[in-house]
């Protein structure tokens, strides 16, 4: 396969067809063939980035996933956050983040901040 920019669905599959081919193969991470994997990589990746792009998480939603990953509780959230009390409405979309939890969340979490930032919606 010709390495070029993919312009059309049919050549992102074309593409992903080949990384197929190449990830079965079992090639040598030193080969020539690895790093035409690995620019390709890069061309679907850049493709899908392009034409599916993933909006960021809601931020209460991307915490939650952070606290399941680490196995935090709520309890957990409270150097960051504040008390039991604030804790509770900001896990129930009752109040909105403030700047300064936001970078505690980050800091501590390491969620990216345009994450913790993207606007969302009180119940």
């Amino acid at each position: 396969m010709k390495l070029k920019i993919l312009k059309t669905k049919k050549e992102y599959d074309q593409a992903l067809r080949e990384v197929r081919m190449l990830l079965d193969s079992g090639i040598n991470k030193k080969s020539p063939q690895a790093d035409m994997l690995e620019l390709l990589l890069l061309l679907v990746a850049k493709y899908e980035d392009e034409h599916f792009p993933i909006d960021p998480p809601d931020p209460i939603e991307a915490i939650k996933f952070r606290m399941e990953q680490l196995n935090l509780k709520p309890k957990d959230l409270e150097p960051m956050i504040g008390n039991k009390s604030m804790v509770s409405r900001i896990l129930n979309k009752k109040r909105q983040l403030t700047i300064d939890m936001i970078r505690r969340l980050q800091a501590q979490l390491n969620i990216r901040g345009e994450v913790l930032l993207k606007e969302y919606a009180l119940v």
